[in-house]
């Protein structure tokens, strides 16, 4: 397990860079999703395992707010899911096309600092997921 504060640097993590300014006090770690739960990257202090794990459970959250959208009225569209524990909170927030950004903290964390970094970082990262380089499996070509 990585300790706060540090970026996984393995082979299967060459994004995590992008997650940075989401490494704070009070924030135990980030994890960059596709809306179907699979880990892009994440920082801080989680396994790579329990980054895979995290991102499928945060898809599913995500689901589930979407699914509840409609009794917040006409606009059916998820900002940000917060949910808080005894030992701390779990953010959400969606970050370009088929991205999400998820964090978990400390219970002492600021949370509107939180909240704003995520949405900062979430129109960057959209803007970078969009502009990669697509590469087909066996070709050399984007």
């Amino acid at each position: 397990m990585a300790t706060p504060g540090t970026t996984v640097t393995d082979g299967d993590n060459k994004l995590s860079w992008m997650l940075e300014d989401l490494t704070v006090p009070g924030v135990r770690f980030a994890v960059l999703l596709s809306e179907d739960g699979l880990r892009i990257a994440h920082v801080g202090a989680i396994s790579l395992d329990d980054a895979e794990r995290f991102a499928a459970a945060a898809s599913g959250l995500r689901s589930l707010g979407k699914a509840l959208s409609e009794f917040c009225g006409p606009a059916n569209s998820v900002r940000q899911n917060m949910t808080e524990y005894d030992e701390g909170m779990i953010f959400i927030t969606a970050a370009g096309e088929g991205a999400l950004i998820g964090v978990s903290t400390m219970p002492d964390v600021d949370v509107s600092m939180v909240a704003h970094r995520m949405n900062e970082l979430a129109v960057r990262v959209g803007r970078e997921l969009g502009s990669l380089p697509r590469h087909r499996p066996g070709s050399d070509r984007a």
